[in-house]
This record gives C-alpha cells, structure tokens and sequence, in this order.
C-alpha cells in the first residue's frame, strides 16, 4: 500500500492525510499502480461508495501534476449520466485538487454562463460533463473542440453500467470516437461501476478494436453481511376494519425505519407522493419530528437539495422515499436499510440500491423488499393468479445471491442514433462528404454493423423532398437541410433520449 501512496503527488498525499486515512483501499493502490505503469484503459469495478472515484483520480491528478501539459486544454474528462451526479463529484474533487490549484469544471445546464465562458477562454484541469452537454459542445463549438481537448490525458466514464446497451451509450462510444480524431490521437479510457454483467462486453464497449488490453481491476470480497426480508400484501377487496396493502406497508415501513437514515425505492413518482404522504401523517399522528421525504426528478432542485443535505446529516434521521434517481453514486453518506416496494426492473438495479446499506465497518446490508398482490376472488384472472410481482421478487432476490447481474445485449443497428450523429458531424464540421460521414461513424465509430450500401439508403431517406434534413452540394459536401437546422438548432437535440415536456408548478411563490 505504501508503495502506491509513495507514487503519487505531494498535493494529493497531503489531502489524504488530511482525511485520517491511515490506509489505501486495495482497489485504489491496484489502480494507482496500474495507471502509473502504463497507458492501458481500465475498468475499475466495485459496490457503491467502494472509493472508485478516488482509485481513478488519485493517480490521474498526480500525474497532471508531476508531467504538466505542454499546450492547452482540459487535462481530465469525466462524463457522468446524471447532473446531480456530476455536482456531487465536482464538490469530492475540488477538496482534492484545491491544494494542486487545479480547476474543477462542472458542465451541465445548471451550470452558469460565466463558469462556462472562463472554461472555454482558458481550458484546463477536470471536466465534468453529461453525453448531451459534450454534443452540444461538438454541434455548437466543432471547429473548437482540438483546442479544448488538446492536452486530454484520460476520458472516466463513470456508472458505466448504465450506457453499455443503450442508445445513449451508442451516442457516448460516437463522441469519444469523434474526440479521438479531432485530437489526432488516441485518450486513455477509465471506466467506473459498481455492477456489471459481463466483464468481456464492458471490456469491448470501452474499447472495440483492442478489448484484450482493457485492465480490470474488481474489487476482491469484503462484502458486508446480508439480511433481507420479503413481505407480501393484497389489495383490493378489504373492509372496514382492515387496512389497505399502502397503509400495511407504510406502517411497516414507519415501525422499522423511524430514527435511522434509510431509502426506500417506491418506483413510479406518484407511488413515491403516496408513500411519503402516508408516512408523513404517520409523523404527526404520533406528534413526532417529520423525517420521511419524497425524493424525485419533477420536484425542485431545492428540495432534493434539502433532502440529500439530511441524509448526509448524522444528527437528523431521514429516509427518502424515491425514484431511481437516488440509484446512482450520488454521496449521501451511510444507509441503515433499503426498501423495495415492488421488484425494480433489473437485478443491476436492485444491487446497486443495496450496495447503499452495509457501508460501515461490522454493519450488514439491510434489504426489506415489498410485493403487494391483488386480493383473489372467483372472479380473478389467470394473470392476478400468477402472483407475478411476488414470482419476480423472488427471482431478483435469488439472482442477487447468486451474485448475478444482466449482462449487457449485443449491439444492434440503432440507425436512428446513426441519424442523429450523421446530423451531429455535419453540424459540427459545417458540412462533410458521405466518404468521411461513414469513416468517422461506422468505419471509425461505433456503427460497424451498417455496411455502405445501407449506410447510403439512410443518407438517401435523409435528403429526400419529404424528409428535407440534408441536402448536397454540386461538389458532394452534405449539408443540413432546412427541418436538419431546424432541428439541430433545438435544445432537445442534444439528448438520444425521448424527454417529455416539463412544467414548473409554483405556489406562493415557492417552486413545488
């Protein structure tokens, strides 16, 4: 271990005392060693809060530090899914990298102008930034992105797991493949994640043409203790003097839960209104302090905010009753229990949640799991009788023992992505031939399935009269069209993904 510490800067060694450290974790001296030595990618693997963000920037920063950049650019990118995610890790490494007097840029759309116009005059230190932000940065700024990247030394991809089969990991692979050329020359990739199903798959999507040298580093053991609990409820049906299946589970829930810090996974938003709600009453009706809080993405910045400040909060016991969106690294501190209300859609999903519990030394993991079935009568039908929502919380509690997770699926044509990057480079270069559209694309990127005869059928669909986004030159330079400009010029262009149309509820004032 000392031998890793001894490796990197003075800066970073000083922060890590500052910490009371008296040891690396095994994961991060692994990575420091493996990042010193040489210039493979990596993929460093382990349970939530297992201190892989520090196993990848510990020896990336020493390294910006010991061999500074000769040109300009941001040293370090790191692409995050989630801007919550991406606020959190820039305020973990600014106490880091505040000693080295090295910048610590987020990059999201909450992010003032004036952060971003300083970062683009004078690009250096740590990038964070979403898939849909660094687009935008290749639509709008193309010509500048040399410039921006050039002294780029490494790429981390973090919560790697939740872009290896997507549309969105489709757009990524795209981007970093289009960074790579206009740098003219290769950047390290370092993949972080806490539950992946096939090392081999992870290992070919961060790096298709030489997968064999990807190193992994996994974290060995160490696991906490389990205990779990399934408990079954019926709806629909009850009299007077019974309770229905969301009061039985919010009294559980409020008995077992009061005075600790706990998240409890509740699934559709209305669901998390619901339960939150319950418990809330529960509060007042015993006359005791309110600490259970609803925790989704339609709520205001502030009051997510508010509730991850709590759970950070030793003093004041929370639990967050939430959507997904507390699934991912956000640090909000040790957990005594997850809730499951329902099975989640994966067994990654549910790994991920627990890996919330059973952070402290000597503590297990606790996972109470809920399946609420409707009440049979001589009406039901086949399906109600399957029970399935009890079948399949069964099955991802068995899956999870056994240690299993959903590997990722082959890759398949996703030729609306490959339309949305055609329009993307074309943006970004203000033009471009067909020959270097499918060079950078499916030759170059990540579309090797479309051959050339289909990859000139899409560009064809493209330019027609009807569709109107490209259209060509006399000398062969495709354009984008009028609805192509149209298009491109939409904020919502930047994402792969379909996002719903948002309003902003206001009360008094107050943003709900």
């Amino acid at each position: 271990m000392s031998s890793a510490f001894d490796q990197l800067a003075r800066p970073v060694q000083k922060w890590i005392r500052q910490q009371g450290w008296r040891e690396l974790r095994d994961i991060q001296a692994r990575a420091i060693r493996t990042i010193y030595e040489g210039e493979n990618d990596l993929i460093v693997a382990a349970s939530t809060a297992g201190g892989k963000t520090e196993a990848a920037f510990f020896p990336l920063i020493s390294r910006v530090l010991d061999e500074p950049a000769e040109g300009g650019g941001f040293d370090v990118l790191y692409i995050g899914p989630l801007k919550a995610l991406i606020t959190d890790q820039a305020g973990r490494l600014e106490g880091i990298c505040q000693e080295a007097e090295l910048p610590v840029v987020p990059w999201h759309g909450d992010v003032s102008q004036s952060v971003k116009t300083r970062a683009m005059k004078n690009p250096k230190g740590i990038l964070l930034i979403t898939p849909e932000s660094l687009e935008a940065l290749f639509v709008r700024r193309g010509l500048e992105v040399a410039r921006l990247f050039g002294a780029t030394r490494a790429v981390v991809i973090d919560e790697l797991h939740t872009v290896l089969d997507s549309e969105r990991g489709l757009q990524l692979r795209s981007l970093l493949t289009r960074l790579e050329l206009a740098i003219k020359r290769p950047i390290r990739r370092i993949g972080l994640s806490a539950t992946l199903g096939d090392m081999d798959l992870a290992r070919a999507y961060l790096r298709p043409d030489n997968a064999e040298h990807v190193t992994l580093i996994e974290a060995e053991g160490g696991e906490a203790e389990l205990k779990l609990q399934l408990r079954g409820y019926l709806s629909g049906g009850e009299d007077d003097n019974t309770p229905s299946a969301t009061d039985a589970v919010a009294a559980h829930l409020f008995e077992h839960l009061r005075g600790n810090d706990n998240l409890v996974f509740a699934g559709a938003r209305q669901r998390v209104e619901i339960y939150a709600d319950r418990l809330r009453n529960l509060c007042e009706q015993e006359q005791l302090p309110q600490e259970f809080y609803p925790h989704h993405a339609s709520l205001s910045r502030d009051h997510r905010d508010f509730v991850e400040r709590r759970l950070k909060d030793s003093s004041k016991p929370t639990t967050a009753v939430c959507t997904s969106t507390l699934e991912l690294g956000i640090d909000i501190g040790d957990v005594t229990c997850v809730a499951q209300i329902g099975a989640p859609f994966t067994v990654a999903a549910l790994r991920q949640r627990l890996g919330r519990s059973g952070r402290r030394q000597g503590q297990p993991a606790i996972l109470r799991q809920y399946a609420v079935e409707t009440r049979l009568t001589s009406d039901s039908s086949f399906v109600d009788r399957l029970r399935l929502s009890l079948v399949r919380s069964i099955a991802m509690i068995d899956l999870l023992l056994e240690g299993w997770c959903e590997p990722p699926k082959p890759q398949a044509l996703h030729l609306s992505t490959l339309v949305h990057q055609i329009l993307s480079v074309i943006a970004q270069r203000g033009g471009a031939p067909a020959n270097i559209l499918y060079s950078v694309l499916c030759r170059e990127g990540p579309f090797r399935q479309v051959t050339t005869a289909m990859f000139t059928d899409v560009l064809r669909a493209l330019g027609h009269p009807e569709t109107g986004l490209i259209e060509q030159t006399d000398g062969g330079l495709l354009l984008l069209g009028q609805n192509g400009e149209r298009l491109v010029e939409h904020y919502s262009f930047y994402a792969v993904f379909k996002t719903p149309e948002e309003y902003r509820l206001v009360s008094s004032g107050r943003d709900l």
